[in-house]
């Protein structure tokens, strides 16, 4: 009888241990650092690697109300900040470009960041709409980046990229912000680095880094992971 009772107890308790087990491993995954604050913005200029020079001063408008500190930003509040790295692309080097962003303005108040541009952006939400483009789509290819793609090289043809279910990283002129996705997503052959001085930079091998005024990109103020 003492061993018929030991042994139920000894698989009573082996089940119960890999039950815990079981519940250990199934960790949902992290979306971010703790305490990082994202800033989806829209920048009021553009910015292209090695011609904006350092110490340009720049600005981006909130294109969704965020959480600072514990107050609730508005949309369409103003991050200030200035370009802090700007090196054009060459044969052997990457572009580089870093951009961090000091304070937030808005109607109602202010608040000092310390925001930094990363490798992610919110695309635009593919729809059924045709293909719009301002010039033929076999124009010659230059090779300045935007996030997007590349650009026809001819200023009376400089087509938007259409969408794609493949590649959803391409913007239509004018595009209201409601319109982009609700999840953001990386750049297309971009990687970002974090300093030991904490200052971010964003680099991309094949193309010459370029910030439009249409495409959401995000500021942060600490490492971001990938969202599920």
């Amino acid at each position: 009888m003492f061993t018929r009772i030991t042994a139920i107890r000894l698989v009573m308790g082996v089940g119960v241990l890999c039950s815990g087990v079981s519940l250990c491993q199934e960790k949902p995954a992290a979306t971010g650092n703790a305490g990082t604050i994202e800033f989806p913005v829209i920048m009021k200029q553009k910015v292209e690697a090695g011609k904006t020079p350092v110490g340009t001063k720049v600005q981006a408008e909130l294109v969704m109300a965020t959480l600072v500190d514990g107050k609730t930003v508005p949309r369409d509040a103003v991050l200030s900040g200035e370009v802090t790295e700007s090196v054009a692309k060459t044969e052997t080097e990457p572009s580089r470009l870093a951009i961090r962003m000091d304070s937030i303005q808005w109607k109602k108040g202010s608040a000092p960041i310390k925001a930094y541009l990363t490798a992610w952006f919110y695309p635009i939400n593919a729809g059924p709409s045709p293909d719009v483009r301002y010039g033929p789509a076999d124009g010659p290819m230059s090779k300045t980046w935007n996030g997007m793609g590349t650009y026809p090289g001819s200023a009376a043809s400089q087509p938007f990229p259409d969408t794609s279910v493949t590649d959803p990283q391409r913007p239509t002129p004018d595009t209201p912000a409601t319109s982009i996705s609700k999840h953001r997503t990386l750049m297309k052959d971009v990687e970002s680095a974090r300093k030991d001085d904490g200052t971010v930079a964003i680099t991309c091998k094949r193309f010459n880094l370029k910030l439009d005024k249409l495409t959401t990109y995000v500021m942060a103020t600490g490492d971001l992971l990938a969202r599920n």
